[in-house]
């Protein structure tokens, strides 16, 4: 499992401009206007071997005109609480303000380790500013950054590893790790109910309840694993308006935890962008993903709506679309059981190991008959593959100018080594090395 990294600070401290920086995107937008980032955005970084997860979040306001105020005030609070580490943001062209002072206190309560950042610094005479940032009393240092151009944040990050907690071992039971995932509403709380036989998962509202995904053995059916379950969501009181960010934390933690995930659609709604966001977060962490589309009975059916609907699903999934989807119903119980069976199927295909021979074999008469595209004259030739020992299926090409390879080619490989071998729900990856 990732450590969670908050980013926190008033509006227009540069919070998503250093987002986009660490997790090397574009995926938080990034604007002049104060205010303009009132979602959070979860992205991986990583960096000198760490891998954790980040949170851009919205800039901590209060007595603002912004109808939208209480909200961020409450997630910035919730990512605080959830993070293992805060990165508090500040301005050194604005220096210390009330704002600012609120943020320190909020961080102060919070116990939780902090990396105290000064951001904008552009020009050596900035630099001096940022020692006012000392009298916050947060931290022994302040790092003086320029997320813009990235200016010290190499020195940011070697302080931010060292900082992250260690996260302790889970007993690994040596059991395949389930997790079920979606969106709010979707239904996971049910298909768990179904798949136990009991009312185990319920929503409550006693403030204070923890909101750790629970794990639970699960051994019928001829079935051995372990289901990691998001659906029984636990919120404090007064934050029923957080659901959905609550939700969001707890998925990133248990996509974490697992092996393969259950991706929960409703086949009313379709697959929207939240569904979309949280596949891809399964698919970006390297995990076995299965989509389940559930309500399936609800569904008006004709001959061609099944086609159609896992026709529409793909062209969203888009271009990760060698997936299992199964067509499920928690209350008719149709196909709940096959849909761990397939979830199984995709765990072993995580774990399957090709013989470097029969790569080669089957591998370099395909390059040999359709050679990358030579670039400026020059010739890419790859003598060699083999599958490097890891969690997630990797194979190491190796040829004469691996800087050469591009995405189309990639892709073509990657294509070709799904048609050799059963890689379905698995992400894998493929590197390029000089021979």
């Amino acid at each position: 499992m990732n450590n969670l990294v908050a980013i926190v600070g008033r509006p227009n401290v540069g919070k998503s401009t250093l987002f986009n920086r660490l997790t090397e995107t574009r995926d938080a937008i990034v604007d002049p206007t104060s205010g303009v980032t009132r979602d959070r955005k979860y992205g991986r970084a990583h960096w000198a071997g760490h891998d954790f997860t980040v949170i851009d979040t919205g800039g901590y306001i209060t007595n603002s005109d912004d109808k939208f105020e209480k909200a961020i005030r409450e997630q910035v609070k919730i990512s605080i609480e959830e993070a293992d580490l805060v990165l508090f943001l500040v301005d050194v062209t604005t220096g210390i303000t009330d704002l600012d002072q609120t943020v320190t206190e909020l961080l102060r309560r919070s116990g939780k380790p902090i990396l105290l950042v000064s951001n904008k610094v552009d020009t050596a005479v900035r630099e001096v500013g940022s020692v006012e940032f000392y009298s916050l009393g947060l931290s022994d240092e302040v790092f003086s950054i320029s997320a813009n151009n990235g200016y010290g944040t190499g020195e940011m990050l070697d302080k931010l590893v060292e900082l992250l907690p260690e996260i302790p071992e889970e007993e690994d039971n040596n059991v395949p790790k389930i997790a079920v995932v979606g969106k709010p509403n979707v239904g996971k709380s049910t298909f768990i109910n179904t798949l136990l036989g009991e009312e185990r998962n319920i929503v409550t509202d006693i403030a204070g309840t923890t909101r750790d995904s629970v794990h639970t053995r699960y051994k019928a059916f001829g079935f051995d694993m372990e289901i990691i379950d998001t659906a029984g969501l636990r919120k404090k009181q007064k934050m029923d308006d957080q659901l959905e960010f609550y939700s969001a934390v707890r998925t990133i933690k248990a996509i974490d935890k697992s092996d393969v995930c259950l991706v929960l659609l409703d086949a009313q709604d379709g697959m929207n962008r939240q569904d979309i966001s949280i596949f891809y977060q399964v698919v970006n962490s390297y995990r076995g993903a299965v989509v389940l589309v559930n309500k399936w009975d609800l569904v008006d059916k004709d001959q061609s709506t099944h086609e159609n609907f896992k026709k529409a699903l793909l062209e969203k999934m888009s271009p990760f679309t060698d997936v299992p989807i199964i067509f499920t119903s928690n209350v008719t119980k149709q196909r709940i059981l096959q849909a761990l069976e397939t979830a199984l199927k995709v765990y072993e295909n995580r774990k399957m190991k090709i013989a470097t021979s029969k790569l080669n074999d089957i591998f370099l008469p395909i390059i040999e008959n359709k050679p990358p595209p030579a670039i400026k004259g020059k010739y890419v030739k790859i003598k060699y593959i083999t599958q490097i020992t890891s969690q997630v299926p990797t194979f190491a090409f190796y040829c004469n100018l691996p800087q050469y390879i591009k995405d189309p080619y990639k892709r073509f490989l990657e294509n070709q080594m799904r048609e050799h071998f059963d890689f379905a729900g698995v992400p894998i990856r493929l590197f390029f090395r000089k021979k």
